[in-house]
């Protein structure tokens, strides 16, 4: 008879790794997810000259609250699209917490958007990792199909909105603190 147990043992771990794999895969053909050599985002900041304004983001947050990013013009505006299905998401929890507690005195607001998951879910993923700031809930998407194109329709995905509400960096995929604290302190120097 076939040893099953060492497969019951691998199972778990495949899934795992495939469900990693899915929420950082490429987008679509002609918008592939740049990747630094350790698999982390490669971020890209845009002089002031070639930053195209965001779209229209605004919604419910998983609170209840009515949220609109564009009445942050003024601020710095930092914004993840997450879930809480997504492995690398919740890897960079910590980092995104960081990187706003050290920058929110400097009129830097952090905004997530909660994308393709269940709402149940997505408020205890922001308890367990005691989440600092908003997040909208975008079940089906919308938001983040307003950035088709621009952005990776999986998460996760960051992009820093300058004063006058221009995307002025993106990173696709994971962050690290020291990936985006620096641009973000750099984008909040900025004349307004």
């Amino acid at each position: 008879m076939p040893d099953t147990g060492g497969v019951r043992r691998v199972l778990p771990l495949l899934l795992t790794a495939a469900l990693a794999a899915a929420c950082t895969g490429n987008v679509s053909a002609g918008n592939p997810t740049p990747r630094g050599g350790n698999g982390l985002a490669a971020g890209q900041v845009f002089a002031v000259s070639e930053r195209d304004p965001a779209p229209d983001l605004s919604g419910t947050t998983l609170d209840g609250s009515s949220l609109d990013v564009g009445s942050m013009t003024g601020r710095v505006v930092v914004i993840n699209f997450w879930a809480s299905w997504c492995g690398p998401c919740i890897a960079e929890a910590r980092n995104l917490n960081e990187v706003y507690a050290e920058t929110k005195a400097s009129g830097v607001e952090f905004v997530g958007i909660d994308i393709k998951d269940e709402k149940t879910s997505a408020q205890s993923f922001e308890q367990a990792h005691k989440v600092l700031y908003p997040s909208l809930f975008d079940e089906d998407g919308t938001l983040l199909l307003k950035l088709r194109g621009q952005a990776p329709q999986q998460p996760p995905y960051t992009m820093v909105l300058d004063r006058q509400g221009r995307v002025a960096a993106r990173f696709p995929g994971g962050v690290l603190t020291s990936q985006l604290l620096a641009p973000v302190q750099t984008i909040a120097k900025e004349a307004g």
